[in-house]
């Protein structure tokens, strides 16, 4: 009875030493392929996964996008057309004695006062009637008109203008209406963008591109700059209007394009929202806006860009007597690193850093002094006084952004074909006619 038993185990032993084997012989290729997959792993090149929902920032594409629509429809209910009148009284040809003889003599002077027209746009900030634009809009206006999507329309007062950052508030004898939210989160470089305005009049228009670039500065355009850059198509008639995101939320107030034509070549500039909501709650709080002053002149260090290493800060060049920061014992030649922690890479940095603050704020403030030899940093608290006036900004002579300020109607000299007179027709225009006053003055004495 025995003896199948035994068999059995002979034939395990047999088999036992084949199986050994052909598990050792599948780790082997294992360990094996593992090794040569991760060779090859280190040489590939980098791959980029296809985007996810999950991946996508959740500021603005979050898609697939097909349509904007609804963004649109959601922003443009708050984006107003405005139309200023300027009456002008005085006539191209008052202060000239003689082309005023010779009006005189052929039915009287023409009309002195006229109307000039600028169109713009605006933002409806608040449901009471509050409206955002741009200072230069309204701009020496006597009479502001405001047409809203719905067609309706309604005559606007000032309440306020900051020239220096170039917006305005305005208001409406009007309720109910749809304030456009303002975007919470910074925008990006890359974010979509659209730009919603009255550009050439034509009536209520929607562009599309992307923010371009960030805290643009030095444009000689507005004292105080902190300008969004995008492509989105801005013409004339936009300024004013609003940039939004593809959620219809503002980012910022369209300003300014950067043009040869006077059309978009896709620089545009706009005011972000941050600096929109500072100036817009000053101007409804006060009237005015109170900007924090240090006293000083300063330029940006000179840096380098074939140095690995380079000085960042901005030098003082001149502290003035009695001002906020002679008070606190800074000096000339002082290089400021850092105000509150916040690196001072070049001077437009510092001069928008203060000017955001309120006077009476107190400000640390690193600096690096000369001191014999050596170089020493030194601590330095700055309370901060109001700005006093300042005096306008003039804009860059070579390549200077186009300001949309377009003028329709008004009066034009008119040579006869339809064109209007140059000076050398009005001086011609004078020489004839003094040439037949004197004949008419001879022929009167014989």
């Amino acid at each position: 009875m025995s003896r199948p038993t035994n068999t059995k185990k002979t034939s395990v032993l047999t088999w036992l030493p084949w199986l050994l084997l052909l598990a050792l012989l599948v780790a082997f290729a294992w360990l094996f392929t593992s090794y040569q997959s991760e060779q090859d792993a280190v040489w590939q090149p980098p791959r980029a996964e296809p985007p996810t929902q999950e991946m996508q920032p959740a500021s603005d594409t979050p898609a697939p996008v097909g349509s904007y629509h609804d963004a649109v429809a959601r922003a443009s209910q708050s984006v107003v057309n405005i139309y200023t009148t300027q009456v002008v009284n005085n006539h191209p040809y008052m202060d000239d004695p003689v082309l005023r003889r010779f009006f005189e003599f052929h039915g009287g002077m023409p009309e002195q006062e006229h109307g000039e027209t600028n169109l713009g746009s605006g933002v409806i900030v608040s449901q009471d009637g509050y409206i955002v634009t741009n200072a230069h809009v309204i701009e020496k206006a006597d009479e502001i008109t405001v047409s809203f999507n719905d067609g309706r329309r309604s005559r606007a007062t000032i309440i306020g203008t900051d020239p220096d950052s170039d917006l305005a508030v305005i208001k409406v004898d009007m309720s109910g209406l749809t304030p456009l939210a303002f975007r919470s989160k910074p925008s990006k470089v890359g974010d979509v963008a659209l730009a919603i305005g009255n550009p050439f009049g034509v009536g209520q228009t929607v562009t599309q591109g992307i923010i371009s670039a960030t805290g643009r500065t030095g444009l000689g355009v507005n004292k105080f700059e902190d300008f969004i850059q995008t492509d989105a198509a801005i013409n004339p008639g936009n300024s004013g209007g609003a940039l939004v995101d593809a959620y219809g939320q503002l980012v910022g107030i369209n300003t300014v394009i950067f043009s040869r034509s006077g059309g978009s070549m896709g620089i545009g500039f706009a005011i972000p929202t941050s600096l929109v909501e500072q100036v817009m709650n000053a101007l409804i709080k006060d009237g005015r806006v109170r900007r924090g002053w240090l006293g000083i002149e300063v330029q940006s260090q000179l840096r380098d860009p074939t140095q690995l290493n380079t000085t960042t800060g901005v030098e003082v060049l001149n502290v003035i007597p009695g001002s906020p920061s002679a008070k606190s014992g800074l000096q000339i030649s002082d290089v400021i690193l850092s105000i509150d922690g916040v690196e001072m890479t070049d001077a437009n940095t510092l001069i928008q850093y203060v000017a955001r603050k309120a006077p009476d704020t107190v400000l640390n403030a690193q600096v690096l002094r000369m001191v014999g030899n050596k170089q020493v940093n030194k601590q330095i608290q700055i309370i901060l006084a109001e700005r006093p006036p300042q005096e306008n900004v003039e804009p860059p002579l070579i390549d200077q952004p186009y300001l949309e300020e377009p003028s329709a109607g008004g009066f034009a000299e008119d040579s006869g074909n339809g064109t209007p007179m140059t000076e050398e027709e009005r001086l011609r225009l004078r020489e004839e006619l003094i040439e037949l006053f004197e004949k008419d003055a001879a022929r009167n004495k014989q």
